[in-house]
């Protein structure tokens, strides 16, 4: 299968060597960026073709990953349709629900696949997690995801960028369980969150509470759950699972035991993740996150988003 790689950024290069490294899953016949500059340095650091345009790349691959800015999501992803070439789309799948169910409708039309990149649902840490809880009623969860700001993160709002990962794991987690009763607070830079909490139940009495921001001085990748019978913590930056359970009593005292879980850090998460997309392709079977997924998730991040922005535009 001949795929390529449409966005040189960070997060296009990251595709350019995880395609690369997949040698017997596909050809990796090169990439395009609108910044030709930026594209040539890529093409030359790893010895691949840079296309001059996205057309002529479109012309020679069956599939492509699309890591340009979520702005162009829509855009480039009908091109892609047009040409009949399948797409692994970076996450937001795209601006606005509007756009996504469009880019959906399109795709089903032409019998193109898109795969959203929720790349954390391919991460051993997280698929320990959901193993775990599998079988236990869960109580509460509690998510942490923070970092610094930095000149890129400028104009980029944290619920799309950051907290979405937490609310597709826990839509994952919870086997589909709705969230009800949302409430939010956060801070704002340029309109658009750079700190935010949402605060939620689930229609099965799950309670949620998320945390995203641009504004801490460490970086944190946590998601904590509370269920009957033990508490369990996920650290996504150490790979490492912490189960907390009662065990016998001791006299009068009770007792507990924390089991720990190395998820192995060998299994890349954005090399399953390409694997996985590939083999949709090949098989002609539905991704494992599908375009309908990708809207879910956007439609709850904006939700999340609009009301964080209403509520400070109200305050002043």
């Amino acid at each position: 299968m001949k795929v390529g790689v449409i966005g040189a950024g960070k997060m296009g290069e990251n595709h350019v060597r995880t395609y690369l490294s997949l040698t017997r899953e596909c050809q990796f016949i090169g990439l395009y960026d609108v910044n030709q500059v930026r594209s040539n340095e890529i093409a030359e650091k790893y010895h691949v073709k840079s296309f001059p345009t996205l057309y002529a790349l479109l012309q020679e691959v069956d599939a492509v990953s699309i890591t340009v800015p979520t702005t162009y999501h829509y855009e480039v992803g009908l091109a892609c349709i047009e040409h009949n070439v399948h797409i692994l789309m970076e996450k937001p799948i795209a601006s606005t629900v509007a756009q996504a169910e469009k880019l959906k409708q399109r795709a089903l039309k032409e019998n193109v696949y898109i795969q959203v990149g929720h790349i954390e649902l391919f991460n051993p840490l997280v698929k320990a997690l959901q193993q775990t809880v599998k079988n236990e009623d869960i109580i509460a969860i509690e998510t942490h995801r923070m970092s610094s700001f930095s000149a890129r993160l400028e104009g980029v709002d944290v619920v799309q960028d950051l907290m979405l990962h937490d609310l597709y794991i826990l839509h994952a987690l919870l086997a589909n369980d709705r969230f009800q009763d949302i409430y939010t607070v956060g801070h704002l830079s340029k309109d658009l969150p750079i700190h935010a909490v949402a605060i939620a139940k689930t229609a099965a009495g799950v309670a949620i509470q998320l945390t995203a921001s641009y504004q801490s001085n460490k970086n944190v990748r946590s998601i904590h759950l509370l269920t009957k019978n033990s508490y369990i913590v996920a650290n996504l930056l150490t790979n490492e699972l912490a189960i907390t359970r009662n065990s016998e009593q001791v006299g009068t005292y009770a007792r507990s035991t924390t089991e720990i879980i190395q998820a192995p850090s060998f299994h890349q998460p954005l090399a399953l993740e390409l694997q996985a997309f590939l083999l949709c392709v090949k098989e002609k079977k539905p991704p494992l996150v599908t375009a309908e997924d990708g809207i879910q998730a956007l439609a709850l991040a904006s939700n999340i988003s609009k009301s964080i922005q209403t509520a400070k535009n109200e305050n002043k």
